[in-house]
Protein backbone atom coordinates (compact mmCIF):
# COMPACT_ATOMS: atom_id res chain seq x y z
CA UNK A 1 0.00 0.00 0.00
CA UNK A 2 1.42 3.47 -0.96
CA UNK A 3 1.58 6.67 0.84
CA UNK A 4 2.10 9.93 0.54
CA UNK A 5 5.55 11.45 1.35
CA UNK A 6 5.54 15.22 1.62
CA UNK A 7 8.32 17.79 3.10
CA UNK A 8 6.64 17.55 6.55
CA UNK A 9 7.78 13.72 6.36
CA UNK A 10 11.08 15.05 5.65
CA UNK A 11 10.54 17.67 8.16
CA UNK A 12 9.47 15.16 10.95
CA UNK A 13 12.11 12.77 10.62
CA UNK A 14 15.00 15.17 10.45
CA UNK A 15 13.83 16.69 14.03
CA UNK A 16 13.68 13.24 15.45
CA UNK A 17 17.22 12.39 14.50
CA UNK A 18 18.37 16.18 15.58
CA UNK A 19 16.69 15.00 18.95
CA UNK A 20 18.19 11.35 19.04
CA UNK A 21 21.00 12.54 18.34
CA UNK A 22 21.07 15.32 21.38
CA UNK A 23 20.13 12.61 23.27
CA UNK A 24 22.68 10.50 22.38
CA UNK A 25 25.19 13.27 22.91
CA UNK A 26 23.88 13.91 26.55
CA UNK A 27 23.89 10.45 27.20
CA UNK A 28 27.93 10.00 25.62
CA UNK A 29 28.96 12.96 28.17
CA UNK A 30 27.46 11.63 31.25
CA UNK A 31 28.80 8.64 30.64
CA UNK A 32 25.54 6.99 30.06
CA UNK A 33 25.74 5.73 26.67
CA UNK A 34 24.33 1.66 27.33
CA UNK A 35 21.29 3.31 29.13
CA UNK A 36 20.81 5.30 25.99
CA UNK A 37 21.56 2.07 23.74
CA UNK A 38 19.20 -0.03 26.02
CA UNK A 39 16.13 2.84 26.04
CA UNK A 40 16.81 2.49 21.91
CA UNK A 41 16.35 -1.41 22.03
CA UNK A 42 12.89 -1.45 24.10
CA UNK A 43 11.52 1.52 22.02
CA UNK A 44 12.02 -0.70 18.58
CA UNK A 45 10.58 -3.76 20.70
CA UNK A 46 7.66 -2.08 21.74
CA UNK A 47 6.71 -0.42 18.30
CA UNK A 48 7.57 -4.12 16.84
CA UNK A 49 5.07 -5.49 19.42
CA UNK A 50 2.41 -2.97 19.28
CA UNK A 51 2.11 -1.59 15.65
CA UNK A 52 3.83 -4.91 13.62
CA UNK A 53 2.78 -7.99 15.51
CA UNK A 54 -0.55 -5.90 17.14
CA UNK A 55 -0.19 -7.65 20.00
CA UNK A 56 -3.29 -5.92 22.76
CA UNK A 57 -2.10 -7.56 25.88
CA UNK A 58 1.87 -7.73 25.58
CA UNK A 59 1.36 -4.07 23.79
CA UNK A 60 -0.57 -2.70 26.26
CA UNK A 61 1.61 -3.78 28.97
CA UNK A 62 4.62 -2.19 27.19
CA UNK A 63 2.42 1.39 26.96
CA UNK A 64 2.33 1.47 30.40
CA UNK A 65 5.72 0.87 31.17
CA UNK A 66 6.87 3.68 28.35
CA UNK A 67 4.71 6.38 30.09
CA UNK A 68 6.08 5.46 33.61
CA UNK A 69 9.85 4.94 32.29
CA UNK A 70 9.71 8.71 30.91
CA UNK A 71 9.15 9.66 34.35
CA UNK A 72 10.95 7.44 35.98
CA UNK A 73 14.41 8.46 33.37
CA UNK A 74 13.76 12.47 34.05
CA UNK A 75 13.95 11.59 37.92
CA UNK A 76 17.26 9.45 37.33
CA UNK A 77 19.00 12.09 34.90
CA UNK A 78 17.63 15.21 36.32
CA UNK A 79 21.10 16.84 37.20
CA UNK A 80 22.41 15.65 33.30
CA UNK A 81 19.07 17.19 31.56
CA UNK A 82 19.35 20.65 34.05
CA UNK A 83 23.64 20.92 32.76
CA UNK A 84 22.39 19.61 28.99
CA UNK A 85 19.76 22.36 28.60
CA UNK A 86 21.90 24.95 30.57
CA UNK A 87 24.84 23.99 27.75
CA UNK A 88 21.79 24.98 24.79
CA UNK A 89 21.52 28.51 26.55
CA UNK A 90 24.88 29.02 26.83
CA UNK A 91 25.83 28.04 23.54
CA UNK A 92 28.21 30.67 21.80
CA UNK A 93 25.67 30.77 18.74
CA UNK A 94 23.07 31.93 20.98
CA UNK A 95 25.56 34.15 22.73
CA UNK A 96 25.77 35.57 19.44
CA UNK A 97 22.45 36.29 18.44
CA UNK A 98 21.79 37.89 22.33
CA UNK A 99 24.45 40.31 21.65
CA UNK A 100 22.86 41.66 18.63
CA UNK A 101 19.85 43.03 21.15
CA UNK A 102 22.72 44.22 24.19
CA UNK A 103 24.80 46.98 24.28
CA UNK A 104 27.85 44.90 25.58
CA UNK A 105 30.75 46.34 24.64
CA UNK A 106 34.25 45.49 23.52
CA UNK A 107 36.12 46.40 26.51
CA UNK A 108 35.30 43.20 28.22
CA UNK A 109 38.03 41.58 25.81
CA UNK A 110 40.86 43.57 27.40
CA UNK A 111 39.30 42.93 31.18
CA UNK A 112 39.81 39.27 29.63
CA UNK A 113 42.95 39.22 28.75
CA UNK A 114 44.32 41.01 31.97
CA UNK A 115 42.45 37.94 33.88
CA UNK A 116 44.03 35.13 31.81
CA UNK A 117 47.42 37.34 32.59
CA UNK A 118 46.90 37.02 36.26
CA UNK A 119 46.36 33.48 35.97
CA UNK A 120 49.30 32.64 33.66
CA UNK A 121 51.74 34.40 35.83
CA UNK A 122 50.76 32.64 39.10
CA UNK A 123 51.39 29.61 37.48
CA UNK A 124 54.56 30.35 35.66
CA UNK A 125 55.95 31.67 39.71
CA UNK A 126 54.58 28.36 41.26
CA UNK A 127 55.70 26.47 38.44
CA UNK A 128 59.47 27.68 39.03
CA UNK A 129 58.64 27.35 42.87
CA UNK A 130 57.40 23.99 42.23
CA UNK A 131 54.73 24.95 44.46
CA UNK A 132 51.54 22.37 43.70
CA UNK A 133 48.12 23.95 42.19
CA UNK A 134 44.32 22.57 40.96
CA UNK A 135 42.42 25.58 39.26
CA UNK A 136 39.30 25.10 37.86
CA UNK A 137 37.80 27.85 35.81
CA UNK A 138 34.05 27.35 35.07
CA UNK A 139 32.28 28.14 31.36
CA UNK A 140 29.18 26.78 30.58
CA UNK A 141 28.43 24.07 33.03
CA UNK A 142 27.73 25.40 36.60
CA UNK A 143 30.14 24.20 39.36
CA UNK A 144 28.18 25.40 42.50
CA UNK A 145 28.08 21.96 43.59
CA UNK A 146 32.20 22.07 43.57
CA UNK A 147 32.22 25.51 45.25
CA UNK A 148 29.72 24.36 48.23
CA UNK A 149 32.71 21.36 49.04
CA UNK A 150 35.30 24.43 50.11
CA UNK A 151 35.62 27.90 51.64
CA UNK A 152 34.18 30.50 49.86
CA UNK A 153 36.41 33.24 48.62
CA UNK A 154 34.53 35.55 45.73
CA UNK A 155 37.28 37.85 45.27
CA UNK A 156 39.34 39.32 42.10
CA UNK A 157 41.66 37.54 40.27
CA UNK A 158 44.89 38.86 41.58
CA UNK A 159 48.29 36.41 40.86
CA UNK A 160 49.53 37.07 44.71
CA UNK A 161 46.14 35.75 46.21
CA UNK A 162 46.79 32.47 43.54
CA UNK A 163 50.09 32.02 45.39
CA UNK A 164 49.26 32.74 48.67
CA UNK A 165 46.10 30.48 48.37
CA UNK A 166 48.21 27.46 47.06
CA UNK A 167 50.95 28.39 49.44
CA UNK A 168 52.60 24.99 51.27
CA UNK A 169 51.58 25.91 54.63
CA UNK A 170 48.02 27.03 53.68
CA UNK A 171 45.22 25.38 54.64
CA UNK A 172 43.68 25.41 51.39
CA UNK A 173 46.99 24.37 49.50
CA UNK A 174 45.15 20.59 48.51
CA UNK A 175 41.88 21.64 47.13
CA UNK A 176 40.98 23.17 44.06
CA UNK A 177 40.33 26.93 43.57
CA UNK A 178 37.32 27.45 41.64
CA UNK A 179 36.84 30.63 39.20
CA UNK A 180 33.57 31.80 37.92
CA UNK A 181 32.31 34.86 36.03
CA UNK A 182 36.04 36.50 36.42
CA UNK A 183 36.27 35.95 40.19
CA UNK A 184 37.78 33.54 42.84
CA UNK A 185 34.92 32.06 43.99
CA UNK A 186 36.17 29.39 45.95
CA UNK A 187 39.36 27.58 47.43
CA UNK A 188 39.84 23.94 48.98
CA UNK A 189 37.45 22.52 46.63
CA UNK A 190 37.09 18.58 46.57
CA UNK A 191 36.81 17.46 42.61
CA UNK A 192 35.66 13.97 41.71
CA UNK A 193 39.02 11.73 40.98
CA UNK A 194 38.88 10.10 37.23
CA UNK A 195 39.41 6.14 37.22
CA UNK A 196 40.79 5.69 33.59
CA UNK A 197 43.78 3.00 33.56
CA UNK A 198 45.21 5.45 30.35
CA UNK A 199 46.30 8.15 32.60
CA UNK A 200 50.38 7.59 33.33
CA UNK A 201 51.57 6.78 36.34
CA UNK A 202 53.94 9.69 37.06
CA UNK A 203 50.64 11.90 37.49
CA UNK A 204 49.32 12.14 40.63
CA UNK A 205 46.26 13.02 42.72
CA UNK A 206 45.88 16.76 41.10
CA UNK A 207 45.87 15.82 37.69
CA UNK A 208 42.81 12.62 37.69
CA UNK A 209 41.21 15.02 39.71
CA UNK A 210 41.39 17.61 36.95
CA UNK A 211 40.83 15.13 34.42
CA UNK A 212 37.44 13.92 36.85
CA UNK A 213 36.15 17.77 36.93
CA UNK A 214 36.62 17.81 32.86
CA UNK A 215 34.86 14.32 31.83
CA UNK A 216 31.85 15.87 33.98
CA UNK A 217 31.85 19.51 33.12
CA UNK A 218 32.86 21.58 29.95
CA UNK A 219 35.36 23.57 32.77
CA UNK A 220 38.95 23.91 32.46
CA UNK A 221 41.43 22.86 35.01
CA UNK A 222 44.74 24.00 35.22
CA UNK A 223 47.71 22.11 37.29
CA UNK A 224 50.96 22.98 38.63
CA UNK A 225 53.02 19.56 39.18
CA UNK A 226 54.21 19.51 42.89
CA UNK A 227 57.03 17.48 41.93
CA UNK A 228 58.19 18.52 38.18
CA UNK A 229 56.84 21.68 37.91
CA UNK A 230 55.19 21.58 34.97
CA UNK A 231 51.94 23.27 33.98
CA UNK A 232 49.42 20.97 32.38
CA UNK A 233 45.45 21.57 31.13
CA UNK A 234 42.58 19.36 31.23
CA UNK A 235 39.71 20.18 28.89
CA UNK A 236 36.85 17.58 27.77
CA UNK A 237 38.53 14.52 29.08
CA UNK A 238 42.12 15.53 27.27
CA UNK A 239 45.32 16.51 28.87
CA UNK A 240 47.77 18.72 27.48
CA UNK A 241 50.81 18.44 29.03
CA UNK A 242 54.45 20.54 29.98
CA UNK A 243 52.88 23.94 28.52
CA UNK A 244 54.92 26.91 28.24
CA UNK A 245 53.47 30.28 29.87
CA UNK A 246 52.80 31.25 26.28
CA UNK A 247 51.15 27.76 25.46
CA UNK A 248 48.41 28.19 28.21
CA UNK A 249 47.83 31.90 27.60
CA UNK A 250 46.68 30.51 24.23
CA UNK A 251 45.21 27.70 25.15
CA UNK A 252 42.97 29.66 27.81
CA UNK A 253 42.25 32.80 25.44
CA UNK A 254 40.91 30.71 22.91
CA UNK A 255 38.54 28.17 25.62
CA UNK A 256 37.98 30.91 27.54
Amino acid sequence: MFFEFGIKDVIDIFLVALMLYYIYRLMKESRSLNVFIGIMMFVVLWLFVSQVLEMRLLGSIMDKLVSVGVIGLIVLFQEDIRKFLYNMGAHQRFKMIMRLFTSEKATTEEKDKETIMQIVLACLSMSKRKVGALIVMERATPLDDIVETGDLIDANINQRLIENIFFKNSPLHDGAMVISEKRIKAAGCILPVAHNYDIPKELGLRHRAAMGISQESDAIAIVVSEETGGISVAIKGNFQLRLSAEKLESILTKEM
